[in-house]
């Protein structure tokens, strides 16, 4: 009987064993051999994805922040191209099929960054035109012949239309004191405006500049720039991301970073469209990048520094008082400039440099 009670207790054991070790297997997961969590990779290259997986698969496929990159039949490393991905970070995500069962899920992340040195442009001013220095400008848009600029700073704000031959105030709508006007953009027959740090957005009649309604923002984050290309809105936040929103229900549906061949392009300000691409000014700055929407790349810039020197603006002893402000007259093919409280608005043509 001893005997038999022995023998039952090293079985016991031994089964417990077995399926504790059984268990231990199971519950390990595979893992990413390559590329380690924040690999940087250069736009265009290809990247190496190699797992080593618990147990066989049927099949792998890899996702790029949720879209297919490619389907692979075992743990073997494949070469993927990064040319149609967005610039950032990019989570990299392997789903590992095993018969009917639901599929494993790891993921790892990249970085895509930009080698490309943007074209440096250069320019001609074509007209100097009167500017309001009461306007402290943070969006400015161009339609059906008239200039419209939102006017920011708390307890000044203002939604304006002007004429663009003279700088005449035409029609203006006040901002109530407790909100800090944005960008602005044009969106069929509404004016869409962001405001600094309220956290609410503003809708107004493009006609009689008459506020709409006045709702909260999506998201608890800086409003700056806005533009928009007749499909989708683009809105900067003062980092180097944009912000792609629902033309019709303001709602995010989606986001690019922004991305130079020195890093991330951040402060991102006052934004336009033009001819397929983002224009963006550099906050504190003269600069005026140009974004490709597709991924995030800057293709282009301009330096203004010479447009209108800090020594002989008005104002001058503020720094605030920047190069903010594009708005294209897209049938006259005319871009306009300008900046926070100056008393000029010029009318400039790009070009490259010689």
């Amino acid at each position: 009987m001893r005997f038999k009670l022995i023998c039952l207790s090293v079985c016991s054991i031994l089964f417990f064993t077995h399926c504790s070790n059984e268990g231990k297997q199971s519950a390990e997961s595979s893992a990413w051999v390559m590329p380690e969590a924040g690999t940087s990779v250069n736009l265009g290259d290809s990247v190496n994805l190699e797992l080593k997986l618990n147990g066989k698969a049927d099949s792998v496929v890899y996702f790029a922040d949720g879209v297919k990159l490619k389907k692979a039949a075992n743990e073997k490393s494949v070469a993927v191209p990064t040319g149609d991905l967005q610039l950032g970070i990019k989570a990299i995500t392997a789903k590992i099929y095993r018969g009917q069962s639901e599929p494993e899920e790891i993921s790892t992340n990249i970085v895509v960054k930009s080698t490309l040195v943007p074209q440096k442009f250069g320019y001609v001013v074509e007209k100097v035109i009167k500017h309001d220095t009461s306007s402290y400008t943070q969006g400015l848009e161009f339609h059906n012949g008239f200039l419209y600029e939102s006017d920011g700073l708390a307890g000044e704000s203002s939604l304006r239309k002007t004429d663009p031959a003279t700088g005449k105030v035409l029609q203006m709508t006040k901002v109530r004191d407790e909100l800090f006007a944005e960008g602005i953009t044009i969106v069929g027959d509404k004016i869409l405006m962001l405001t600094y740090q309220n956290n609410v957005s503003l809708e107004y009649d493009l006609n009689s500049l008459k506020l709409l309604r006045e709702f909260p923002s999506q998201y608890q984050r800086e409003g700056w720039g806005l533009c928009n290309d007749g499909k989708v809105i683009y809105s900067s936040d003062g980092s180097n991301t944009i912000y792609i929103l629902n033309k019709d229900t303001y709602m995010q549906q989606s986001s690019i970073e922004v991305y130079d061949q020195n890093g991330p392009v951040r402060e991102l300000n006052e934004l336009e469209f033009i001819d397929g691409r983002i224009y963006a000014n550099i906050y504190n700055s003269n600069r005026i990048v140009i974004i490709d929407p597709a991924n995030g790349q800057v293709t282009s810039e301009v330096d203004l520094s010479e447009l209108y020197a800090d020594s002989i603006r008005p104002m001058k002893d503020f720094d605030g008082f920047v190069l903010n402000g594009i708005a294209w007259d897209s049938k006259g093919k005319r871009l306009f400039v300008t900046g926070k409280k100056w008393d000029k608005l010029f009318q400039i043509k790009l070009g490259e440099l010689q």
